[in-house]
């Protein structure tokens, strides 16, 4: 896979196939998140994969934009330490969910995020224990539309460099 070639493509997915994920794509996908880095390599984030239908359904609806998460395949909930404790935390979690995306994107496989703001109706739904957190979870599955993963960048959809990127000061 071309690095850039993937930052470049890859899109976020909502919309996903009934076909499951092999445990190989999925093992995959997992394994690109626990080999993210992290502030200090602490490693500080849990994953709980999930494919219950129920519980997806569940999940779709603890963030008002969370709604891809009852079509996907499989869903990844990016657990923490308590995130305003320290700095890192959502910036280690946000490596894990990039990595992720990317290993699924060179699989054939869709993904996007979802922010969930329902903190204990996740808690409840997912039992974890009280000193983790959960804001970030990620759908991933076949897309529905295939051609969604190789689409080509739209006209005007990003910035350009100019526009952001400002050098030695502002």
């Amino acid at each position: 896979m071309n690095v850039s070639d993937a930052i470049r493509l890859k899109r976020a997915v909502r919309k996903f196939q009934e076909t499951p994920l092999p445990d190989d794509v999925i093992h995959a996908i997992l394994n690109a998140g626990r080999r993210s880095q992290s502030s200090k390599n602490e490693q500080g984030w849990q994953f709980i994969a999930i494919r219950d239908k129920q519980i997806l359904q569940e999940l779709s609806q603890c963030g008002q934009w969370a709604g891809h998460l009852a079509g996907a395949a499989l869903a990844v909930a990016i657990l923490t330490p308590d995130p305003a404790a320290k700095f890192q935390t959502m910036f280690d979690a946000g490596q894990a969910a990039a990595f992720m995306q990317l290993a699924a994107w060179e699989l054939g496989v869709g993904s996007c995020p979802a922010s969930l703001y329902d903190f204990e109706r996740t808690r409840a739904i997912l039992g974890f224990p009280p000193e983790w957190h959960l804001r970030i979870a990620l759908s991933f599955g076949y897309p529905a539309d295939e051609e969604k993963l190789s689409a080509p960048p739209k006209q005007g959809g990003r910035r350009t460099l100019e526009e952001m990127v400002h050098w030695d000061k502002w």
